[in-house]
Parts: structure tokens; C-alpha cells; sequence
């Protein structure tokens, strides 16, 4: 590929088109915001994915799924289609391991990537994508948006970053015991979550920035966690503040010999 495609990100460093080729993202999710995600990870010069989803086209998702079009709806398109296309029409030499299915249906390829960016709805299903990466000592890095309130609406989100031997989402206290409880009790009961497609651009955009940063090195900051707060009436991103009182030094919850495949010991 020719020295001129990137040329106006040379910034990021003098070999940052190798790291960034080189590396191996995986994308759980490709709705509104992981629609996001393959759009901009393909425009940097990503090769290689692992992406995941088992849905088509609805007249619903056309507020929000970058690449959709209102054709998609009667073809019934997939949305792994769609993330394949956006990727091949910018990087034709792209390695894509795709699954139409939940990254749960497969996940050995998974394990391949060194940063995975989980665009997933529910509580228990973010527990279980950063418990899988820190066993396969991968980043994690989590976006969701939501619409809490009628009076006005207040669009909240996040974008958090757990990596291995850092912070984890539980000790950053976005994840509690409790929320997955009473995500369990609503179960069947939730109805549609509102979505839009600016509040995900945001947020995607956010995660792709840290992923350059984490590849590249660019800011010469050290980047062990992040956890950042959406106010999409506001149109701010801010610092958590719960990272401002935390009394963690070290994570409790993932153990550092808590790596690959859990082993039977048979008694």
C-alpha cells in the first residue's frame, strides 16, 4: 500500500502502519455501534478481524447502521455482511474471520485478537466478554448508550477500558453484582432500548482512539484503564468520577495466574 493512503496520520509514529496492520481486533456485535467501530478501524488501515453477529437488516436499525440501506430491510442483509463489505471496500487485502452467530458460539477465534471492542446490550454479556479477555490476556474495550427518563430524555454512555493486570470494569465500579441481578429479573421485560446513531458515533470513535493509542504508543501516556461518562444532553465526555475515589491499588478480581483454559482437577 502506498506511503500517501496514510500519510495524513504520520503523526501516530514513523512504523505506526505496520502496528496498526499487524494487530488483530475483534468486534463482538456490529449493530449501531459496532457498525461505527468497522467503519473507522477499516478507514485507520486495520487487516486483521474477529467479528461477530447473527442479525439482518430491520426497518429499525436504518437510524443508526452505518452502511445500511433501506434495500437491506426486504433482502434481509446480514449485518456480518454489511461490516465484511465496509471492511473489503477500504482494505481488499483484509483477513476477516466472521461469524454470523454470538461470539459465545465460537469463541476460539477470538483468542487471536490483541484488543477486542464489545458492542454488546447487557450486563452479564460485558461480564463475560472481559472474563474472556483476561483470561486470553487481551485489552477490553466497552461501549454502550442508553435513554434514561421522559422529561427531558437524558442520553448517558460510557466507554471503559480493562486491560490485563489493571483495572477491571467491577473495581472501576461500572459493574456490580447487583445490576446484573436486576438485568436478570428484567429479562423479557425490557422492551426496546432507545438508539441513536450520534450518541454510538461518539462513543465508537472514543474506543477507536484508545485502540490507536494502545497500538501506536501516540500520546507517550501511560494507558492502564479508562472510564468515561457520556452526557449526550450535555455533549460532554468526562472522566468517571468514580476513578477519582477508588481505593483499589491492585485488581482483586482477576488474578494474574488466572490465564487460557480453566483447568479440571479431578479429586
Amino acid at each position: 500500500m502506498s506511503n500517501e493512503r496514510f500519510s495524513r496520520q504520520s503523526f501516530l509514529g514513523p512504523d505506526s502502519d505496520q502496528k496498526i496492520g499487524r494487530c488483530t481486533i475483534g468486534v463482538p456485535g456490529l449493530g449501531g455501534g459496532g457498525s461505527h467501530v468497522i467503519q473507522q478501524l477499516a478507514h485507520v488501515g486495520f487487516q486483521n478481524y474477529v467479528i461477530y453477529d447473527g442479525d439482518v437488516v430491520e426497518e429499525s436499525n436504518l437510524n443508526r447502521l452505518v452502511g445500511a440501506k433501506s434495500i437491506d430491510v426486504p433482502a434481509q442483509t446480514p449485518k456480518l455482511h454489511l461490516a465484511k463489505m465496509m471492511i473489503l471496500g477500504l482494505q481488499p487485502q483484509a483477513r476477516i474471520k466472521g461469524f454470523a452467530g454470538t461470539w459465545q458460539d465460537n469463541p476460539e477465534p477470538l483468542r487471536e485478537c490483541q484488543i477486542v471492542i464489545g458492542c454488546v446490550d447487557s450486563y452479564q454479556g460485558r461480564h463475560e466478554l472481559e472474563v474472556a479477555c483476561r483470561r486470553y490476556m487481551m485489552h477490553y474495550i466497552d461501549i454502550g448508550m442508553d435513554v434514561h427518563g421522559q422529561d427531558p430524555p437524558v442520553i448517558g454512555g460510557q466507554v471503559i477500558l480493562s486491560s490485563p493486570g489493571n483495572l477491571c470494569m467491577r473495581c472501576m465500579g461500572f459493574l456490580t453484582d447487583q445490576r446484573i441481578a436486576e438485568e436478570t429479573a428484567r429479562y423479557g421485560k425490557a422492551g426496546t432500548r432507545p438508539q441513536v446513531v450520534w450518541p454510538n458515533g461518539v462513543l465508537a470513535s472514543t474506543a477507536v482512539g484508545l485502540v490507536i493509542d494502545i497500538v501506536t504508543g501516540w500520546t507517550r501516556r501511560a494507558l492502564d484503564h479508562a472510564y468515561l461518562v457520556y452526557d449526550g444532553n450535555a455533549g460532554t465526555l468526562k472522566e468517571s468520577v468514580t476513578l477519582r475515589h477508588l481505593e483499589v491499588g491492585a485488581c482483586p478480581h482477576f488474578l494474574a495466574g488466572d490465564v487460557g483454559d480453566p483447568v479440571l482437577i479431578e479429586l
